[in-house]
């Protein structure tokens, strides 16, 4: 356990993104000591989900913020923030932004990174967490983070930048494991992470999170707006949750990072504040 408190910083593209690749890591820097900050690009409003959801009071983005603070609560979060983008959805064509907001996907990188620098500097963060340059599984949202968060990092002075991201090796594993006992959705394309996230070889921090594999569920069932659509069928979301939970907690017993700026051949790291 590091002796000295840090501060970590994620930040995402929408609510239940830190659920998906972070919620481990943010759990155990929680555990260990560490202050933890949770940002958001985007409210989500143009996610899938059922009626019910999309036609409440507050919107499906309002929802979504809710679910986030919720999700936090689970993991020990002492801050979370929003930095006001709208949801560029999944495309291939940009809407019209709303009134008052912009698309996240047409902001400006320097403009959208000095609204997080202001957060990082605040914070004194040491380590920020972003994605991979594939945006994870290629939403056009995470790959804009990813720009942002390495122009923020590097006009913040940030010491470390860590990109979320799965080994395509391990992701396929964890799926062939999870069918053995859950039918995946018909619009589940399992080839569609083959070509996604980050190869084993360009991982440099493994992290082990079984031990907060509680808190890791909890978070992903914050977000019960991103688990089911219209019709009854199952998002991604809700399969993971449906999986028994020792097998959940082996296939989510690790999470994985890439630092763009660690010397190739160089030990995996099994601490995002290993040598600071």
């Amino acid at each position: 356990m590091n002796r000295v408190p840090h501060t970590l910083l994620a930040f995402h593209a929408h609510p239940d993104d830190e659920a998906l690749l972070t919620a481990g890591t943010l759990a155990r820097a929680v555990a260990e000591g560490h202050r933890v900050v949770v940002v958001v690009a985007t409210d989500g409003e143009l996610g899938l989900t059922s009626a019910g959801f999309r036609d409440a009071p507050e919107g499906l983005g309002g929802r979504r913020l809710d679910e986030l603070r919720e999700s936090a609560r689970a993991l020990g979060v002492h801050r979370v923030e929003y930095l006001g983008y709208a949801d560029s959805g999944l495309g291939p064509e940009t809407l019209p932004d709303p009134p008052g907001q912009q698309r996240f996907i047409a902001a400006d990188v320097d403009e959208a990174a000095a609204r997080l620098v202001a957060l990082l500097r605040e914070e004194s963060a040491d380590v920020l967490l972003t994605y991979d340059r594939n945006g994870g599984y290629g939403h056009r949202d995470h790959v804009r983070v990813h720009e942002v968060g390495a122009r923020a990092a590097e006009l913040a002075g940030t010491r470390r930048v860590l990109q979320a991201t799965v080994p395509r090796n391990e992701i396929l594993r964890g799926i062939r494991w999870a069918a053995r006992v859950y039918r995946f959705p018909p619009d589940f394309d399992v080839t569609s992470f083959e070509r996604a996230y980050s190869p084993r070889a360009e991982i440099t921090h493994r992290i082990s999170v079984r031990r907060y594999a509680a808190q890791k569920r909890a978070s992903m069932r914050a977000h019960a707006s991103q688990a089911a659509v219209d019709g009854g069928a199952d998002r991604t979301l809700a399969a993971f949750l449906r999986i028994p939970r020792p097998l959940y907690d082996l296939v989510f017993g690790r999470e994985w990072y890439v630092d763009p700026s660690r010397p190739p051949g160089s030990p995996v790291a099994r601490d995002v504040f290993d040598g600071l």
